[in-house]
């Protein structure tokens, strides 16, 4: 499945879905990922913008990846709220 994210909050939620479907804790994910749950909980509310290493720990840790693409002209409610 593809999800798109183009801000924190955006990033924080695809992430929260992803783990919440996988059945894992924020503290499960903190310890695959080898952080606090609290970097867990700050990611996911998108309070602030992750470091893209800890970004990528986390990513990995749910068998996700980062890409780059060409920006699509999705509006933010598609991007928040997918089909």
């Amino acid at each position: 499945m593809t999800n798109l994210a183009r801000t924190p909050k955006q990033i924080g939620a695809v992430i929260q879905r992803t783990r919440k479907n996988l059945g894992w804790s924020q503290s499960d994910l903190a310890e695959r990922a080898g952080l606090r749950q609290a970097t867990i909980s700050t990611i996911e509310r998108g309070e602030s913008p992750a470091r893209i290493d800890t970004l990528l720990s986390v990513l990995g840790a749910l068998d996700l990846e980062f890409r780059i693409e060409t920006r699509s002209k999705w509006t933010q409610q598609e991007i928040e709220h997918p089909a």
